[in-house]
Formats: structure tokens, C-alpha cells, sequence
């Protein structure tokens, strides 16, 4: 432990620390203000400026929307039968009411009709009747024009009426035209509801609608030059021209605001949009402030904490002497209790070497049982027929069915010799086999279960020598598992069927198909000791075993449902090199 007069010499040491820590601090705490404030002016801005984007799309589709609804309207008023008779007949007593009420129904801001002089015979607004408008632009073009014409027209200084109009025909010939006022007006007082300013250009770049009156009939350039940016804009850019992270994208009366700028699809029409920076600024500051308070905590409870911790040094030296020695016993503790553990591990080590023991020993009594068991039961059906042979005074055929018995004997023989040898499992045994011959080998075998049920077996097999390295006896046991799980499958079948398809190629390929009804879990296949038969009729090790004999001889033992039905299983061998084949 240290004492006073060590302690008192690092006093200074530790004051120079303290300041040190302070400046880089206040250091860190201010490039974290500045990138604040740099980071979130952008992601701030690109949201104001993304908001604008939306709301002007927003806008222009409304203008969309107000111009192509009104523009259906002279294309059916011009096929109305009431009209078209009022103009023949020029009785227009019902014409008015007519089109006032289909005004209301449309949103127009009025609808005249004219006969062909241009004089004014209906009209929803009836101080209009008698007006002749037969030098009127949307006049004119109606009546050159098949179709419905716009027309922008310059009613008054200062505003725009936008019409459609078209010329109504009666057997051939020109009877009126039907024009169709377009109210924007309301478009214009929606957009004076926001902060943004807001106008529209036609082709030629004049302002036909704008927020600002006194924008209208001039080019942007003009508008911005001769009228001030909205208040609301203004104090924007007074609260924003002091910090320099925000680029201006225009500049009214030489302050920066953001402009957008919108293509509308009709006549080459435009949409501009100044949009204010305020926001911005409100939103950044607030992050700001709240950073700055929590450096301020964090430097305040800096202070606290230095000057509590030499007060508490002592303290904390006694208090880590009591912990060091409580740690030391627990180690202790936890070192007997690891060596206990130990020994228990070694006990259950050798629990578990006799108890694998055990399992080996069972599993392979249990394949001894499986493997010797369809031998035995062939040897069973051709006993009983050549029992049944005698009694008709048939010996020779009788001899045939001994001389098939003896051959099981010395293959239930092989097999026992065989699983002897299976801890070795090596390939030294192996010689050349033509598998078509153990696909024939295994279906003698199993004649006497197929001739008990009636089973379609059809078989592709080459004329050609299909030729493998391998044990002959192993692959025929894996055919006849495969074929009597195809038997036990088709058992419930009307008409079962047995494919059997042998191929050659780069790798030899067996397939065993049935038409039964196919594998639930392909999983758990070729696990030992699994099977979907009921007790007594299997244990479940024919797959497993086969597998493995397959896995043996270089192959691939694998099962897969058929998309028509069934099961399939597919056995993948090596093709025997003809030039290793001649060399041995």
C-alpha cells in the first residue's frame, strides 16, 4: 500500500493529468458538435428536399388530374342529342339548365355553348347569353380541328383562363362549338395554404398560375426580380445565412432558398417550387442543444468523480485486499470441486466404451438375423415345392428345387463369412462382376416370393456387359432388399409393378422403382433400427446394411419419391477401367 508522502508526489502528476483530460474532452466534444451539425444539416436537408419533391408531385398530379377531367367533358357534350337538336332547331330554352347541371357535376368553372356565328345561345353563367365570341381563340381552333382543343387565354392582367373547346357537327356540317372553362383558380388557393412558392410555366416559359399575383404573365427571371420572396421565406434565410453547411439551389432578391423544379406532361408545361431551409435549421439546433447538455453532465460528473477518488483511494485499496483474498478461496473451491469432476468423467468414460460395446454386439447379431432370414424363407417356399413335386410323381423337377436349396445353403454360408469379415472392410477381395448378372442372380432368389403375388416386374437392362469392381455376393444382397421393400411397398397396390432399369455410362446406374405409396420420411431412411413396417415383419437394418455394402464398393446408395408415385432407389457404382480390368 502506498503511503502519504508517495501519494503526495503524484499530486502533480495526476493535477497535469486531469487538465489534460479536460482540453481533450472539451476537444472531442466539439468536433462531435461540428460533425452533429454537418451530418444532420444534410440528412435534414435531403429530407426537406425529398418532402418538396413528394408535395410537387403531389401538386402536379392534382393539375393532372383538374385538366384531364375537364377535357373529357366537350368530347361527350359535343355527342349529346339534346344540344345537337337545340343547335338544328336553335331552340334553346332547355339548353342552360342543361348545362348547369352537368357543370356541377364536372367542377368547370363554366360551360358555353356557341352556334356557328360565335354567338353565346347557353351558357351556365346567363349574364353571358347573347356574347358573340366568333374571333376568340378557342373558337377559331375548335372549328379547324377534329378534335378537343386548349386554349390558354389572357383574360385580365394578371390571370389566365384556360379552356376546352370543340366544334359540334350535325350530318356533315358545323352547327356550334362547346367550350368548357378549366377552374385552376382552386389549385392556386391550395398552394397559398403552404409556406412554399409556387408557379407554373407554359411552353414559351411564361407564369400562368403561381402563389404570387403579381408572377403571373412574366419568365421566372422577371417574377424573381421584381417581387420579394414570401416573409415566411425570408426568415428562413436570415436564420440560415449564418451557418454555411446549407448550398443555396436559387436566390430570391439575393437570398438562398431551395428550388425544385417539376416537368408537368401536358403542352410542355412546368412546375417550380422555393422551399424554405426553417426546418432545417430548428431540427439541428435541437440535436445541438441536447449535445451540449449531455457533455456539459458528462464533464460536471468528470469533476465530481476526480475529486471523490483520492477521498476514496484507501478505501478502495482495503476493499480490493478483501476481494483478492475471497477470490483466492473460491479458487480453491472450484479447483477441488474440477478434480472431482474429473474422476466422475473417467468413470463414465468406461460406462460408456462397455456400453458401445454392448450396442456393436447387438447390432451385429441383429444383421446376422436380417441377412439370414430371406434365404430361410426361400428355402421354406422351394421345400414345400418340392414336397408338393414328389406327391405329383415329379422327381426331376423336385431335384432342381434341392439343387436351388443347396445353393441357399452356400449362400447363407458366404453371408456368415462375410460378416465376420466386415471389420475389415477392404477392397482386396473385390473382382471384376457383370451386374447384369447380379440382377438376374437376385430375381432367381426372389421367384418364389414374386410367383406368390402377382407383380408386373419390367426390366431395362443392356446386352452389353455392365462391368464393376466389387463383391458379387454384396451387391446381390443389396438387390434383393431393395426388391422385397418393393414387395412390402406394392403390398396394398391393385396392380403393383416393379422397374427395374440398369444404365451404364461414366458411373453404372441401378434404379429400383415400385408404385406403392412412396417414403414419408427420407431423413431417417438409412438409419439403423428404422422401418415403417408393422412388428414382427422387419427391424429395420436391410437399408442401413445395404448402404453401407454400397458405400463399400466406392457407390451411392439414394432414395427419392417419384413425381407420379412410389419410391425410387438409386444405386451409383464406378464403371470397371477396361485398361485396369486388362492389366489384372
Amino acid at each position: 500500500m502506498a503511503n502519504p508522502e508517495e501519494i503526495e508526489s503524484e499530486t502533480p502528476q495526476r493535477a497535469w493529468l486531469l487538465r489534460l483530460g479536460i482540453g481533450l474532452f472539451c476537444l472531442a466534444a466539439l468536433s462531435v458538435i461540428y460533425f452533429t451539425n454537418q451530418f444532420l444539416t444534410e440528412r435534414y436537408t435531403e429530407s426537406t428536399r425529398s418532402r418538396t419533391d413528394v408535395r410537387l408531385t403531389l401538386d402536379g398530379g392534382n393539375l393532372m388530374s383538374e385538366l384531364q377531367r375537364n377535357s373529357i367533358v366537350p368530347q361527350f357534350l359535343a355527342r349529346d342529342p339534346e344540344l345537337i337538336n337545340a343547335l338544328n332547331l336553335q331552340d334553346y330554352s332547355r339548353s342552360t339548365q342543361r348545362l348547369i347541371s352537368l357543370v356541377e357535376e364536372t367542377g368547370a368553372a363554366s360551360i358555353m355553348l356557341y352556334d356557328r356565328d360565335g354567338r353565346v345561345v347557353a351558357a351556365t353563367d346567363r349574364n353571358r347569353l347573347g356574347e358573340t365570341h366568333r374571333s376568340e381563340p378557342y373558337f377559331v381552333d375548335a372549328q379547324r380541328s377534329n378534335g378537343t382543343v386548349f386554349t390558354t387565354l389572357d383574360k385580365d392582367p394578371g390571370g389566365y383562363a384556360f379552356y376546352y373547346s370543340r366544334k359540334i357537327d350535325g350530318n356533315g356540317a358545323l352547327l356550334g362549338v362547346i367550350s368548357v372553362e378549366v377552374d385552376l383558380g382552386k389549385l392556386e388557393r391550395n398552394w397559398a395554404g403552404t409556406q412554399d412558392a409556387v408557379f407554373v410555366t407554359d411552353s414559351s416559359g411564361k407564369i400562368i398560375l403561381a402563389t404570387q399575383v403579381k408572377w403571373r404573365g412574366l419568365d421566372e427571371d422577371e417574377a424573381l426580380a421584381a417581387q420579394n420572396p414570401p416573409s415566411s421565406i425570408a426568415r428562413a434565410l436570415r436564420m440560415t445565412q449564418d451557418w454555411g453547411a446549407l448550398p443555396p439551389d436559387a436566390y430570391l432578391s439575393g437570398e438562398a432558398v431551395m428550388r425544385r423544379e417539376m416537368r408537368v406532361p401536358f403542352q410542355g408545361w412546368k412546375m417550380v417550387s422555393f422551399t424554405t431551409y426553417a426546418s432545417v435549421r430548428e431540427r439541428v439546433n435541437g440535436v445541438l442543444a441536447l449535445e451540449i447538455m449531455g457533455f456539459a453532465i458528462l464533464l460536471a460528473l468528470g469533476f465530481w468523480v476526480a475529486s471523490r477518488k483520492t477521498a476514496n483511494r484507501l478505501v478502495l485499496f482495503q476493499r480490493e485486499s478483501a476481494e483478492l483474498r475471497q477470490l483466492n478461496a473460491r479458487l480453491q473451491r472450484e479447483i477441488a470441486e474440477r478434480e472431482k469432476v474429473e474422476k466422475t468423467l473417467e468413470v463414465a468414460e468406461q460406462t460408456l466404451a462397455q456400453s458401445s460395446k454392448l450396442a456393436v454386439l447387438g447390432e451385429m447379431s441383429a444383421a446376422v438375423s436380417h441377412e439370414l432370414n430371406q434365404p430361410l424363407a426361400a428355402m421354406k417356399t422351394y421345400l414345400a415345392g418340392a414336397r408338393l413335386l414328389l406327391q405329383r410323381k415329379r422327381p426331376d423337377e423336385a431335384l432342381s428345387s434341392f439343387q436351388r436349396i443347396d445353393d441357399l445353403i452356400d449362400r447363407m454360408g458366404a453371408i456368415t463369412r462375410q460378416l465376420k469379415s466386415y471389420a475389415r472392410k477392404g477392397a482386396e477381395a473385390f473382382e471384376p462382376v457383370d451386374t447384369r448378372a447380379a440382377v438376374s442372380s437376385a430375381l432367381a432368389i426372389m421367384e418364389p416370393q414374386l410367383k406368390t403375388r402377382k407383380v408386373i416386374i419390367i426390366r431395362t437392362i443392356p446386352d452389353e456387359p455392365v462391368m464393376i469392381q466389387g463383391d458379387r455376393l454384396r451387391l446381390e444382397q443389396v438387390i434383393i432388399n431393395l426388391l422385397r421393400n418393393a414387395l412390402d411397398a406394392t403390398k396394398n397396390v391393385r396392380e403393383p409393378a416393379i422397374d427395374i432399369i440398369l444404365a451404364a455410362g461414366e458411373t453404372v446406374h441401378l434404379t429400383v422403382r415400385d408404385n406403392g405409396p412412396g417414403i414419408d420420411d427420407l431423413d431417417a431412411l438409412f438409419e439403423p433400427f428404422y422401418t415403417t413396417k408393422t412388428p414382427g415383419e422387419g427391424i429395420g437394418l436391410g437399408l442401413a446394411i445395404s448402404s453401407g455394402i454400397v458405400n463399400d464398393l466406392g457407390g451411392r446408395l439414394t432414395a427419392r419419391n417419384a413425381a407420379s408415385g412410389g419410391a425410387v432407389f438409386e444405386i451409383r457404382l464406378p464403371v470397371l477401367n477396361k485398361e485396369i480390368k486388362a492389366a489384372e
